[in-house]
Formats: C-alpha cells, structure tokens, sequence
C-alpha cells in the first residue's frame, strides 16, 4: 500500500465517522425541532414546511459541506479534484 492509499483511507474513514456523528446530532436536533415547533393561533392561509423537508435539506447542506471539504483536501494533496481521473 502506498502512503497516498493510506492517506486517503484515512480520510475516508474520518469522513465516515464524521458522518455518522452529524447524522446522529442531526436525529437529535430533528426531535427537538418536532416537538418544539408547535405553532399556535396558526393562519389557515399559510403554507407549513413538513419537517421531512427541514430535515433533509439541512442533511443535504451539510454533506454537501462535507464534500467540498473533500474536494479541496483532495486538490491540496494529489493536485487533482478526483486523485488518479485524469
């Protein structure tokens, strides 16, 4: 194994892990929000966000966050955004 597979072995179980917590606090904060967004005296006009939106455009932003740090942690170390795609 060269010391670049190993590097980015590395990284990608970090990045597993990160995962795993963010998603793990995200459950959590999806239960606080569910039960502390009761709204009252609501407008029959309005339209209500459904938390399963809330919820995975906030687990979406934040992998794509994850991503572009990938990306560019990428591009420091190999000079390429996909190491080894020419």
């Amino acid at each position: 194994m060269s010391p670049l597979s190993g590097f980015l072995a590395v990284i990608v179980f970090f990045t597993a892990i990160l995962v795993a917590y963010f998603t793990k606090q995200f459950q959590n904060e999806n239960l606080n929000y569910s039960s502390s967004n009761q709204m009252k005296n609501t407008n029959t006009k309005a339209k209500t966000i459904e938390k399963e939106k809330v919820v995975a455009e906030t687990l979406n932003g934040r992998f794509a966050m994850i991503g572009l740090i990938a990306a560019v942690g990428a591009y420091l170390t190999t000079g390429q955004i996909i190491p080894g795609f020419v």
